[in-house]
């Protein structure tokens, strides 16, 4: 036996080579210089440039002008929902349509759509209605107030 003869049981696993236009790129793990590498001297963050450059308005607070309102949605309900849940000759409010579970909430603002048909003679209040609705619901011998 000779030592040229000897195979190991494992394989040889060689350490990586970097910083030779390998897979690596850049710096190759050995760091950045420069800007980077120089004590006392920070990069500029990006969102303050963006800050600097949009006009400044009028007004009390952060740019006052350019605040965005988001209007709240309206919650729909058919005609069909209306006849099965009231009686004829009820008052329908946004109230009563809350207490009834048609809608989430008694502030949330409701538009009567005129899908499906409605027999009942119902009185609308405070409550958005379509057209469509409207000629249903007057047909039938209610009223929208």
């Amino acid at each position: 036996m000779q030592l040229n003869s000897i195979k190991s049981k494992s394989k040889r696993i060689r350490a990586r080579r970097v910083g030779r236009g390998g897979k690596r790129g850049k710096t190759s793990g050995h760091g950045g210089k420069g800007q980077t590498a120089r004590a006392g001297h920070k990069i500029r963050p990006e969102m303050r440039d963006l800050i600097k450059k949009l006009p400044k308005r009028r007004g009390h607070g952060k740019n006052r002008a350019r605040t965005v309102r988001v209007k709240e949605a309206f919650a729909p309900v058919n005609l069909t929902a209306l006849s099965a849940a009231f009686a004829s000759g009820d008052t329908v409010t946004r109230a009563t349509l809350a207490d009834k579970g048609i809608t989430r909430g008694k502030g949330i603002r409701v538009k009567v759509l005129g899908t499906g048909d409605i027999d009942k003679a119902l009185k609308l209040s405070g409550i958005t209605v379509s057209a469509a609705a409207k000629a249903a619901i007057l047909k039938a011998g209610g009223s929208v107030l």
